[in-house]
Parts: C-alpha cells; structure tokens; sequence
C-alpha cells in the first residue's frame, strides 16, 4: 500500500532540478495553454546538457521559478496552495511519479522526525 499522502507535501518533487519533458509533453502543454508546440517548448521549457568524459546529457526540462520553501521550483506550481496548477497537463514523468510506495519527500520526513524526536515534526522555510 502508498505510504505518502501528497496533500500534506510542499511539492517536494516539483523542487527536483531536472524535471524532463518528452515531445508527447510539450504536445500537452501547447493543448493546453492553446499554442504551437514551438512556443509551448519556448515558454515553459529549456535545455539542460551536461558533458563529461563519462556521459552526455542532453534533454528538455521544465522552466524553475524561485521560491521561498526550496531554492527553486516547476514554474507550474502554485506556491501558495503548494499544488500543481497544470495537473491535467503535466508531463509524463510527474504522472509517473513516484512509482513506489514512497516518494523522496515521505523519507527525508521520516528521517527529520527520528532526528527531532517529533513524529508531527514538519520542516518549514
């Protein structure tokens, strides 16, 4: 059974750096917003490439905004409501997400809450 409960996360996930977008998902996100793909992909995306002797990596990712709980965020999130303002739309890999029982967020908590000895403790900004 799920162990986590996104309703009480600051959108953990959302705060993951490389957030990639697949062709399909910018297809969504044009649908959604009603333009090309090429302004969807201009808007709301960039190119993250990392090149070492060891690997290369080129992908397209979701646009960050900063924000005031983690250093940066999906630009699609809400920080007020601390929730997704595309759900509908959002791309594949969140859909996705966390394709567990847990999610990153469920165990640096559960990890925060032995070390405080508060099993309520919540980490705030």
């Amino acid at each position: 059974s799920v162990k986590y409960d996104c309703a009480k996360c600051p959108g953990y996930c959302c705060s993951y750096p490389r957030i990639v977008v697949t062709n399909k998902d910018v297809k969504r996100l044009a649908q959604h917003f009603d333009v090309s793909e090429k302004e969807a992909a201009k808007r709301f995306t960039r190119v993250y490439r990392f090149d070492s002797e060891d690997e290369h990596i080129e992908e397209r990712i979701l646009k960050h905004s900063p924000d005031k709980v983690y250093k940066s965020v999906c630009s699609f999130l809400d920080q007020g409501k601390r929730r997704c303002t595309i759900y509908s739309a959002r791309p594949s890999v969140c859909r996705e997400y966390p394709d567990g029982k847990t999610c990153g967020y469920y165990s640096f908590l559960k990890f925060e809450r032995k070390q405080q000895g508060d099993k309520d403790f919540i980490p705030s900004a």
